[in-house]
């Protein structure tokens, strides 16, 4: 695992209410960075085990920055997981900060971090259990210059360390939750098998209660925190090319908008192309989160 020190200062409540309007206006400034779509769309050649080899990047992604945001270590060392393939091939490496675990002020939030850590750490273990000698090694992830350059575009500065607070953990854990929401939304369609689909929409509904607790506590964080969350949510829309399948935290017609969902309260779903070109950071077969790319067929 590659450990690299930096200097992250926390972005404090007063902070991120000093920039709003910057936040507000990251979502088109990133739509600059859009470079392109990935190789391969959501298409007829994919099989069950593609989809499920896909799922399972994204779950490392995830299992990865909770647990080290619990615990300071990667999966392999803190709970035992492989992040071998199936095959043996070895997995590869995390780069993240010196010492990343969260400092919570909030014991309550300490203890729902933990919960969500073994939720994830659970789902890797799962699908590699179901793909066996066919489940991909873990490939790359960044957790530290993608949020830095995400950061960058959305006006939050020269970086951002989802590790430093309370609030940066969930800014942090918003970008994941919610693309994992509308990724196994989009995916569940493509599975042939009734046994692989019960199972994907069962990871699906625990992704929805994760997002929608965290949706829920920057919501009582307050408006500085809500106006992040809509830059945040804008950012994606514009990665994934619809510019409007994505709802940011706030209030309208006084109302919430906790959860994310379309007009007919469903759901948003996004194909594989659409999800790769958001953890990809718009570029093309690897960049931001997964900076050589996803490991197996869809990438």
């Amino acid at each position: 695992m590659n450990i690299v020190e930096k200097d992250c200062s926390p972005v404090s409540n007063e902070k991120v209410s000093s920039r709003r309007s910057a936040l507000l206006m990251g979502g088109a400034a990133l739509a600059g960075v859009v470079l392109g779509r990935a190789a391969f769309a959501q298409s007829s050649g994919v099989s069950d085990t593609d989809i499920l080899n896909f799922a399972l990047n994204l779950e490392f992604l995830e299992a990865q920055f909770y647990t080290l945001a619990t615990t300071g270590q990667t999966i392999d060392v803190a709970a035992g997981i492989s992040i071998k393939g199936g095959d043996g091939s070895a997995g590869g490496t995390v780069t993240v900060k010196s010492n990343p675990m969260v400092p919570f002020s909030d014991p309550l939030l300490k203890q729902f971090a933990a919960e969500v850590a073994m939720d994830e750490q659970n789902h890797v273990k799962f699908l590699q259990q179901q793909l066996s000698a066919s489940a991909i090694a873990m490939p790359n992830i960044d957790l530290m210059n993608s949020f830095n350059a995400l950061a960058q575009a959305a006006g939050l500065g020269a970086s951002f360390d989802p590790f430093a607070s309370d609030l940066n953990f969930l800014l942090g854990a918003f970008i994941f939750e919610d693309v994992g929401v509308t990724a196994y939304q989009g995916a569940a369609g493509l599975l042939s098998s009734k046994t692989f689909l019960d199972k994907a929409v069962g990871i699906h509904n625990v992704e929805a209660y994760h997002a929608a607790s965290i949706r829920t506590r920057i919501f009582q964080a307050g408006s500085a925190a809500q106006a992040a969350s809509q830059a945040i949510a804008a950012t994606r829309a514009k990665l994934d090319g619809t510019n409007n399948d994505d709802i940011g935290v706030g209030v309208t017609n006084g109302a919430a908008t906790i959860v994310d969902n379309n007009a007919n309260a469903m759901t948003y779903a996004r194909t594989t192309t659409q999800v790769l070109s958001i953890v990809y950071g718009g570029g093309t077969g690897g960049g931001a989160f997964f900076p050589n790319g996803l490991n197996g067929k869809i990438k």
